[in-house]
Order: structure tokens, then sequence, then C-alpha cells
């Protein structure tokens, strides 16, 4: 045999320990759920790799003995970059925001929130009703996008009032068993009563709408509300989260150019955590990276397409920047464990039934959820009094593009006023069927 080829068989062969020796490594992670930062999983790929080095050169001389031992350093090495953090391990709250205060309040839950508010314009009619927001994430801090659309609210007359969910932006982190969707929708009643205003007038965003949702199934939560509007709701619950179904007309997904940014899943470290819980093979509290390291070390740039996908295909190239670097904050694994709450929750729709809290439904044309989660709502809701489905808007309706924002807020307002709409009262319960066989 050529020496040539001899040389490329050792080479490949080589190779081929390595990548089995990393293979061994992150099934050992999932194995593991990442005990010690991984170290239990690196240590013991480390002996195997270094047992099967000394098996096979145990006939071989003493200076070739030492050979078998480089894919087992070179593997060492590389999967060693997934036990090291490179962000700090202890919790980076974002910088403050220059045009609104920061206060924390502790509610009766345990749970220390961010609170914003946005006092009504003092010129003008003053709506009477606090009006509080549920941004989604699900443990996501507020965008600077819906601060602007906050503050266009306040400019309207209304006392506007925003928190962001435990964990999520400025608010503390709870022990990760602590994440739960029954345990948001708590937390929400502690906020309404910690505002000490009477009800309220609520306005839930994709998760925020779930949570607003399961209030409004809960009598004694619901009856601190005084109107609610749902916009994009995730599903409600386990029966509703395992549907399937079109969504609404073409996103920007995959025609957007990729988010600019540092992006953490490019370090072995943090894609290893995030792939893995993605796919279920590392628990949200995985030992893998805490919480806190999580949280700093996640990005914009990570969400990838998910952002392009909360917009209109024909906006795919003028997508606004939604936050600041300094003010974004994602928490993936809580966000995760408060979605697995949610898939592993039975049906609400019997108590939904009995919901007497008016509500109106916001769906985008460009919806990135699955319409059967939307309609959901309306169908099992019988307080349900308008649905408005907003034309030229994706997912996240009120996006600083065109008059998208006063389109929203008017849909918004002209119902916490019980004005007439300024669209059609569509779908209504009876044209659900055929909303959902159109593909709208």
């Amino acid at each position: 045999m050529p020496a040539f080829a001899v040389r490329l068989i050792r080479l490949l062969s080589a190779l081929a320990a390595v990548v089995a020796l990393v293979v061994v490594f992150l099934g050992l992670i999932a194995l593991t759920d990442g005990s010690g930062s991984g170290l239990a999983a690196w240590a013991t790929t480390l002996a195997i790799g270094a047992a099967l080095a000394i098996w096979r050169g145990r006939r071989r001389t003493w200076p070739a003995r030492l050979v078998p031992f480089l894919p087992v350093i070179v593997a060492a090495a590389l999967t060693a970059t997934v036990c090291v953090p490179t962000a700090p391990t202890a919790r980076h709250h974002p910088a403050a925001l220059p045009y609104v205060a920061t206060q924390h309040w502790r509610l009766a839950t345990g749970s220390r929130v961010a609170v914003y508010h946005y006092p009504p314009a003092k010129s003008g009619p003053r709506h009477p009703v606090p009006f509080v927001y549920l941004n989604g994430g699900p443990v996501r801090g507020i965008s600077e996008l819906d601060h602007r659309f906050l503050r266009l609210l306040a400019s309207r007359g209304y006392d506007v009032y925003a928190y962001e969910q435990a964990g999520g932006g400025r608010s503390d982190l709870l022990p990760m068993g602590q994440y739960s969707i029954s345990r948001s929708v708590r937390d929400l009643a502690a906020f309404v009563d910690r505002l000490g205003q009477g009800k309220v007038d609520i306005l839930g965003f994709s998760s925020g709408g779930t949570v607003l949702t399961r209030a409004l199934a809960e009598p004694s939560v619901a009856a601190r509300l005084h109107r609610a509007v749902i916009a994009e709701p995730g599903p409600m619950d386990g029966p509703t989260a395992r549907l399937t179904g079109h969504k609404g007309r073409a996103s920007a997904r995959g025609l957007a150019p990729a988010p600019s940014g540092p992006r953490s899943t490019r370090l072995p470290r943090y894609a290893v955590a995030f792939g893995l819980m993605r796919l279920g093979l590392l628990t949200p509290g995985t030992g893998l990276i805490g919480q806190a390291e999580g949280d700093n070390a996640f990005t914009a740039a990570d969400l990838g397409s998910d952002t392009a996908s909360a917009y209109c295909a024909r906006d795919a190239h003028r997508i606004p920047v939604e936050d600041t670097r300094r003010n974004f904050s994602f928490s993936p694994a809580a966000s995760l464990r408060v979605q697995q709450t949610v898939r592993d929750s039975p049906s609400i729709a019997s108590q939904l039934r009995r919901s007497r809290t008016p509500a109106m439904l916001m769906i985008a044309e460009c919806s990135s959820q699955v319409r059967q989660w939307e309609t959901a709502v309306l169908a099992n809701d019988p307080a349900v009094r308008r649905a408005q489905y907003m034309p030229r808007v994706g997912h996240h309706m009120w996006n600083g593009l065109d008059d998208n924002n006063s389109r929203a807020a008017a849909v918004i307002t002209a119902f916490l006023q019980n004005a007439p709409a300024p669209l059609p009262n569509h779908p209504t319960r009876e044209e659900i069927p055929a909303f959902l066989r159109d593909g709208a």
C-alpha cells in the first residue's frame, strides 16, 4: 500500500476517534444533565478515551504507545470548551432606561419584578381605569419597541403600567422549579393587588396573552380585570399546544437578512447547552450552565429567524431594530420551563367558558402563531366581544413601521372605551371553520 494511503487512513482513523469521543461526551452531557458544568461528562469521556488509547498501544514500542493518545488530547481540548464559562455566572441586569424609572415591587407571591409607569398625558381626556401590559417571551425583558408603544397609549390618556415577569429583564430570578404558567397567573393577580387601584384593563401579547387567557379562566383572578385584550396568544393549555395547522400569511422568516451582532450560540458551551435544551435532551435546570449565566450569554442575534417571523414577508428588508443591546434580556431556560408547564397542563376550556370579563382578540395577518391557538380562545370564551384581524402586520403588531402603532392603538382604545371597532368583527365564532379552511 502506498505510504500516502497509509497516512490518510491513519489520519481518518484519528479523526473518527475524535468524533467518537465528542459524541460520547455529548451523550454523557445529556445523560448526566450537564452535571458539574459538564465536568462529570468530560472526566468520564477522558477516562474512556485514555483507557482505549492504553489498550490500542499495549503492543507497541514505548514512543509509539503515545500516538493513540493524540485523538484523546484533541477531543479533551475540544470538549473542555463546553465546560468553561465565558459569560458571567452571576446575573447582570440590563442598565436603566433613560426615559422611564425602573421600580421594583415585591409581590405577595415572593416574586420581585421590575415595574414601569407611564402616566397619562396631562392634556386631553384621561381614561379612569389603569392599563397593564403583559409582554411576551415568556421570560423576556420588555423591548424598547414595546416601550414606545406604551408611551403612545399614555399620550392618549391611559395610565400605563408594565412589569417584566419574574426572571425577565430587570426582575429577579426564581429558582428554576418555580417557573410555571400558574405562577405567572398568580403573579398577575398579586401585581394588580399591589397596584391597589381596583380593576385594571389589560393587554396580553403572545405568551402574555396565554397568561391573560388563563387568568380569565380563574374567577378569583378575572375578578380583578375590567377589560382584557388578548393579542396573538400562544397555546392556552396542553390540548391546545398539541393542535397543528397553518399559520398566517407568509412571514419574513427565511427572507430577512440574518440579524447582526454577537451570538452566544457560536460558542461551543452555549451552542451545546441551548441546542440540547431546545431538543429536550437537557432540562431547563441543567447543571451545564446556570440560569444567570444563560441569561447573560443569550443575545438578540441568537433569536435568529424568530424575530423575522414576527413580520410580514413584504417587510423582510426593513425589519426595525426591536431592542438595544443594553436593554435586551431573554431567559431561554426559564422560558422553556414555562412553555413546558403549558404543554403539560390539562384543558382549561370548561373554565374559560364561564368567563364573564369583556375581552377582545387581536389576530395578525402574517401571524407566526398556529391559528388554532388563537381561535381556541374565541371558540371557548363567550365573553370575547370582538375579534380584530389586523391587516399588513405580523406577530409583532405595533412595530413602528408605517402607521402600525397608531392602528393597533386605535383598535385597543376603541374596545377599552366600548366604542365602535375601527375594523370589522372578524372572525366571529361562526366564521372560525371558514377562517381556518381559507388559510387567512
